[in-house]
């Protein structure tokens, strides 16, 4: 075999596994059914569903055990929106919240025709997402995965002839002529999913509505047939109890199917001959032929007939059946679609027309096709700008059908970033020093949002108190919460009072932001513009060239953002690389802070001037108030007022006597290393520890030079103290936690010393 012909072999079994739509029996379709019942059972929303969450996973949750927790996931929709696409549509945690959200409410209620509008301001991305969300939807359709059955008719001659030799006639011998008596100029019944052909002994009818053969099962009969059908396990029990099943229960097959289905059964002594003739096929989905994914965009005209018949094949039928009302050979574009999903690009000039079509079939699922009722239960999607919603007004029981999600400009930091790196490259994260990129982001999106929030200021009520590290507005907080992170810098009293209520009321503004400021498209080239004008081989990005391109050099762009934001942004910068820079030159021992705590907790319960062996470290303690102020001071600090000094130590006491000692060590046999007392006080002594740290160096000019000089030849000519150190902080600092490289370390720690951050920030 030659080259050529193998690799021709080779394609050909490819394409045929991937594509061949084999039509199986009835009896082998239940086979199925039982099978795999969830996957067979499913109608478009059942199925939109499943596909969303088969490319986009669980999602994690930063706090899982904080019991204010309102499942606020980061879920990463990069296979569902970036990958293996044209143009990629970057899904911020706001909006991805927003529509799983919708898309679990879509399955686990009775399904209802609604249209879902995805509203948001020019340049949101509302046709990137759209275009891929059927992308990926179409792929899903059609894969092993997603695949869905439909009817198709398999008439066989040979059962047939047990209707009389005039029936015969009037039925197959009529039906099997269709094909070759089509005139051109009629509609094709191709163009209505319902080709006809003969097959030896076998005509086959695909159904033109794409209805799942279980709804050949009389309304009456499918109760007790699945009764029959399913062992009593979960999923029956689903099936017969649950909403998102009901229509199962509840829907009609198409005028078509049913009205061969009365035919045939008029004219066979037998039901089950009919279901013999019953087959089923997987549902096909093909965007660009209209088959199951219709999208039509403003400038797509109406066709001029909508209605899809054959007058030769509607007189034959006629004479088929002996009754000229028996069956309506028609079907509508509507019918192409009926359980797929229906998409207005951008509800504009013939999309507004098509909108108002739609009324009465979202309200009632059907649609009138001359005097016969065609069911319609598509997924109905429409794009929309906030202008445009006069096309709706006046029209209360559409507007009652209408889910409206907002799609507004990106509010979620981290996803503007995403966005710079897949226009721009990867690599630029490489010409900024850590936080300033984000920062620049941050800018961008006070632009978007409102300047003022109800809901943090209900929360915080004096915004002052964080005057060091965030705006006037508390912007950069709210920002904060919208990434699902809240800020260090917060009182542990803001923190307690940050219920789940309060998250939800802040999370919720986002509803009514992104939707003026600077647009995706602003974004993009104003970023463009500011990486050109800085970014330099020899010199990194720093929060100076950020504020000068926004403050001096673009004076225009000034305007858009708040009055103060950058100032308030400089501060909250500060004070984060001065936590970054305590943080990785700060080493302790473990082991002798462990000793200390626990002295400490077995300490508080005797009087000072006491004498005791701690029973956690068999250490002999002198309890004096010298021993227990030592430890205080790293716990709360030295600088305090004595009563709130003593208040801490009696709470310290009651905590270990009341739970710590009786309940979990005693009771539960907890280590008291792994109390809830000891956690607590560990944290606050290692918080103190490092509020300390740099108070060594401030105003040692050997270990700011030694910065400048490390990874040079004249780093060596420094005493070993100071180069360990050094060495200590560059590669904390150079660590996946922090993401800086040799060259901006040093710079940020060059920063934070010249600009004396350590006095500026106390602990």
């Amino acid at each position: 075999m030659s080259n050529v012909d193998r690799a021709i072999q080779h394609l050909n079994r490819k394409i045929s596994e991937r594509e061949h739509s084999q039509t199986i029996t009835f009896d082998d379709f239940l086979e199925i059914l039982t099978v795999q019942p969830e996957s067979v059972v499913r109608n478009v929303f059942q199925t939109f569903h499943d596909m969303v969450h088969t490319f986009v996973d669980a999602g994690s949750d930063e706090y899982p055990d904080d019991p204010e927790s309102i499942n606020y996931v980061n879920y990463d929709c990069r296979n569902l929106f970036v990958n293996d696409t044209d143009h990629p549509f970057f899904a911020d945690r706001l909006f991805a919240n927003r529509l799983i959200n919708h898309v679990d409410a879509m399955k686990g209620s009775a399904q209802q025709n609604k249209i879902y509008i995805f509203e948001g301001p020019p340049g949101s991305g509302k046709s990137t997402f759209l275009n891929n969300l059927l992308l990926k939807y179409e792929e899903y359709a059609n894969s092993e995965a997603g695949t869905r059955y439909e009817v198709v008719w398999r008439l066989d001659r040979r059962v047939l002839a047990q209707i009389n030799e005039a029936r015969l006639s009037s039925f197959v011998d009529r039906l099997t002529n269709l094909l070759g008596e089509y005139e051109p100029g009629h509609a094709d019944l191709s163009d209505m999913k319902s080709t006809l052909y003969r097959n030896g002994d076998f005509i086959e009818i695909a159904c033109p509505s794409h209805d799942n053969p279980l709804l050949l099962i009389p309304k009456r009969d499918r109760r007790s047939f699945f009764d029959d059908l399913f062992k009593n396990d979960e999923f029956k029990w689903k099936l017969f109890t649950e909403k998102e099943y009901e229509w199962v229960f509840r829907e009609t097959p198409c005028t078509v199917c049913s009205s061969i289905f009365d035919a045939l059964i008029q004219r066979l002594p037998n039901s089950i001959d009919i279901y013999h003739m019953i087959h089923a096929r997987p549902y096909r989905f093909n965007r660009r032929l209209g088959e199951g994914i219709t999208v039509f965009n403003p400038g797509d005209k109406p066709m001029k007939q909508n209605v899809m018949t054959n007058e030769q094949l509607q007189r034959k039928l006629d004479v088929l059946l002996g009754d000229s009302n028996a069956v309506k050979y028609l079907s509508s574009s509507f019918a192409k679609t009926n359980n797929g999903i229906y998409a207005l690009m951008d509800v504009k000039s013939h999309n507004a027309e098509r909108l108002l079509e739609l009324h009465n079939i979202i309200s009632e699922g059907i649609h009138k096709v001359e005097n016969v009722e065609e069911n319609v239960k598509s997924l109905f999607i429409a794009l929309m700008n906030p202008e445009d919603e006069k096309t709706i007004d006046g029209f209360q029981s559409f507007t009652d059908r209408i889910e409206f999600i907002n799609i507004p400009y990106v509010m979620d930091l981290n996803t503007e970033v995403e966005i710079y790196r897949n226009i721009f490259g990867k690599h630029i994260d490489e010409s900024f020093i850590p936080r300033v990129l984000h920062n620049f982001a941050r800018t961008i999106i006070s632009t978007r949002m409102k300047a003022t929030s109800d809901a943090v200021l209900e929360w915080i009520g004096e915004p002052e108190k964080y005057g060091q590290y965030c705006d006037e507005n508390l912007q950069i907080l709210k920002m904060e919460i919208y990434t699902g992170h809240i800020p260090t810098w917060l009182t542990e009293e803001d923190r307690k009072r940050l219920t789940a209520k309060r998250r939800r009321q802040i999370i919720d503004e986002s509803e009514f932001e992104g939707v003026t400021g600077f647009s995706g498209r602003d974004s993009i080239k104003i970023f463009s513009d500011f990486y050109a004008t800085y970014a330099r081989k020899d010199k990194l990005i720093s929060m100076s060239s950020l504020n000068t391109f926004f403050s001096k050099l673009h004076t225009d762009f000034k305007e858009m953002v708040p009055t103060g934001f950058l100032d308030s942004l400089l501060r909250n910068y500060n004070y984060s690389v001065l936590q970054e820079v305590k943080e990785s030159l700060y080493y302790y021992n473990e082991e002798r802070i462990t000793r200390d705590l626990l002295n400490y907790m077995f300490a508080v319960s005797f009087e000072p001037g006491s004498v005791a062996v701690c029973r956690f470290t068999n250490e002999k303690l002198e309890i004096t108030e010298e021993f227990l102020r030592a430890i205080e001071g790293r716990l709360i600090g030295m600088v305090i007022d004595e009563s709130v000094r003593l208040a801490f130590r009696q709470e310290t006491q009651k905590e270990y006597a009341s739970r710590t000692l009786t309940q979990e060590i005693l009771a539960e046999g907890i280590n008291p290393a792994e109390t809830g007392l000891f956690q607590s006080l560990h944290e606050r002594y290692i918080y103190n520890l490092k509020g300390k740290v740099l108070e060594p160096f401030l105003d040692n000019a050997n270990f700011r030079r030694a910065i400048k000089d490390y990874d040079t030849e004249d780093f060596k000519t420094y005493d070993k103290r100071i180069r360990d150190d050094v060495t200590f902080l560059i590669n904390n600092l150079c660590a996946a936690r922090y993401h800086y490289t040799k060259q901006s370390a040093k710079e940020i720690c060059v920063y934070v010393i010249d600009n004396d951050l350590a006095r500026k920030f106390p602990s």
